[in-house]
Order: structure tokens, then sequence, then C-alpha cells
């Protein structure tokens, strides 16, 4: 069995191990890291040799902590980043560059339209019909999406949304509240298979799903960071939120969108959205003005520019060809759009 896991601000670790009896046998770590002394790559190899084959990412990290000789340096490597190489192989995960990955970036729709097609498409990836997808949104209005298990009237200010002209809708990830204006915003979603985030913890496959986008955001000269659970941060602020939704029917599928602030209206943010002390209180500011920071500040890029680059940082890192939406796929999102997503029922579904 084979494993691999990008150590988080790493390197590459690989895993090469069978299991008989219950037990790990012929364990072999390899990767791109730097570590020393030479002899400790023995000693990771030792601790895992024999361990119960159910033994959890935690175990196995502590097990490589004790054997490692007095003084290890480790650089690029971690003993957690070894431990989930582990389980990944042992749950036969598969990995980015084992799909033809398919790219749609489509015109601007409507905010109700988007929830639906990551529905359906996240459903054809599960169901095989679909290859795993990046996809790019365009929004043809202003919006506030909240999460699928939100108040809604504890979240939006419905009079100053109406006023403003901004719709509201429910996504069916949970996450927390987000304010979009087109030309402001920038939104993607993943739907991939389930087997490439299997043998990571569910908060894990956040930082694993996003790395990509890290390093997009490096290249363009922005240190950003995973804040858990799921924020993506700078020295200067949040610049960033994912969700996700577990599909499992079919053969499972995750989908993972994130929406960024490239430039905001904050004033009209603070006004449409409630955002309390509370939901403040562990980010460490007092303003929610201040706690985002857009990107055009950040990288003194266009917006087009910024999705271009981020698009091409995929591309280079994994493969992606040019695709879109099938006719059958947006006529399923359209009917959901209108038994679903677009009704009061399913907006107000938690009032």
């Amino acid at each position: 069995m084979h494993g691999e896991y990008k150590v988080p601000g790493g390197k590459l670790v690989v895993v090469d191990l069978d299991s008989a009896e219950g037990a790990l046998r012929g364990v072999r770590v390899a990767g791109d890291f730097f570590l020393e002394p030479d002899e400790a790559l023995d000693a990771v190899d030792a601790a895992l040799e024999g361990a119960p084959a159910d033994t959890d990412a935690a175990g196995l990290a502590a097990r490589i902590d004790a054997a490692l000789p007095a003084g290890t340096r480790m650089l690029g490597l971690t003993t957690e980043g070894v431990a989930v190489a582990v389980r990944r192989a042992l749950a036969q995960a598969t990995e980015w560059r084992d799909y033809d990955w398919q790219l749609v970036h489509e015109p601007p729709q409507p905010p109700a339209l988007h929830m639906a097609l990551d529905e359906v498409l996240t459903a054809e990836v599960a169901a095989g019909r679909r290859p795993p997808t990046l996809r790019v949104w365009e929004w043809a209005a202003p919006a506030v999406v909240i999460g699928s298990f939100q108040s809604l009237r504890n979240e939006v200010d419905s009079a100053a949304a109406r006023r403003h002209g901004i719709a509201v809708v429910r996504r069916i990830s949970g996450g927390g509240a987000m304010f979009v204006e087109p030309g402001n915003t920038v939104t993607y979603s993943l739907s991939v298979p389930e087997s490439l985030v299997k043998g990571l913890t569910f908060a894990d496959s956040y930082r694993y799903l996003d790395d990509w986008v890290l390093g997009a955001l490096d290249d363009m000269g922005v240190a950003a960071w995973y804040q858990p659970l799921n924020d993506i941060a700078t020295e200067v602020g949040k610049v960033a939120g994912a969700a996700q939704k577990r599909i499992v029917d079919g053969r499972g599928a995750v989908l993972h969108h994130v929406t960024m602030a490239y430039d905001i209206d904050a004033d009209r943010m603070t006004e449409v959205l409630r955002i309390g002390g509370e939901k403040l209180s562990d980010k460490g500011t007092r303003s929610a003005k201040k706690r985002v920071d857009p990107l055009r500040r950040q990288t003194g890029l266009p917006r087009e520019e910024v999705i271009d680059r981020m698009i091409g940082s995929f591309r280079d890192r994994y493969g992606l060809t040019a695709g879109g939406v099938t006719d059958a796929e947006r006529a399923r999102a359209e009917g959901l759009v209108r038994t679903k997503f677009a009704t009061p029922e399913w907006t107000a579904r938690v009032p």
C-alpha cells in the first residue's frame, strides 16, 4: 500500500507498507524532507513496524516521537505528517494527479443557481459521471450566503438586505455567512471524490484541499496560512473562508468551496450581516471591518489576474482541462432552484 501527504507548509511524505494479521509490515518512509541524523529515518520505520493497523494518527505519531534519537532535527517533516501518510496508505487514498481535473468557469450566474450547481456537480462526481472539478464562480448579483445550519434572523438583517437589493441564499454546507459582491469576490468550488481525502480528519481535509491556493497566494506575494477550522488568513487579517459538504451516495464525494474577499464594502457588509461580539472573540479583533483584509490591497492585481493566476497554479500542480456544465446538469440545477434554493422553506429552514 502506498500513501502520500504534503505536510502543511512543508514537504512531501511518502509511505509504502503492507498489513498482515492486523499489523503494519515492511514500512518504508521517504520524501523530499530534511532529517538529521541519518539513522532517524530507520528509527521512524522501526517505530511503525508492527504497529496495530487500526492505530490512529495521534497514536502513530506518539510511537515515532518515542523512538527518535536524541537531538533529531526535522525540516519540512513532522511525525504527525508521517502518521497521516500511513493512514492514507491504509485507507488506499487517491492522489491529486490520479485524476483528469476539469475547469468550469462560466459567465455570471444568479446566487441561487450557484448553490444548486454545487449540489448537482458534486453529486455527479459521486456518481462517477463527472471528473473531479474546479469551478470558479462569477456572480450576477450581490448576495449573502448563509450556512446550512445558521439561523436566518440571527445572521442577516433582512430589511437592510432588501434595501440594498441583496439576495439571501442558503448553501448545503455548514459554516458562517459570507457577504458577496460581483467584482469584489473570488469564489471557487472543488467537487472531489471521497477517496482523495481518505485517511485525513475532517479538519485536516480543509487544509489539504486548499494547499494549492496557499501556494498561488504566495506566488502573488501574499503570505497566507490556514487558521483552523476554515479560514485562510494573513498577518493583516482574514482573506477567505471555506466550507464543506460530504455526499455519501454512489462512490462518495466532497464539496469544498471557498469565498475570498478581493475588495469589500465593509460598511454595507456590517449593515446587512449581524456580526456579534461572540463570533469575533476568538479572531483577535473587535471589528468585523478589520477582520477581513481584501486581496486587492494585498496583491495590487486586478481581480481577473488573481483568478487567472490561481487557475494557473492549480493547472501547474495537478493538470486542468477546460470544460463546462452539461445541459443535463444545468437543467437539474435550475430545477433545484425552483424547488429548493429559491424557496422560503429552504432559505428560512432555520428561522
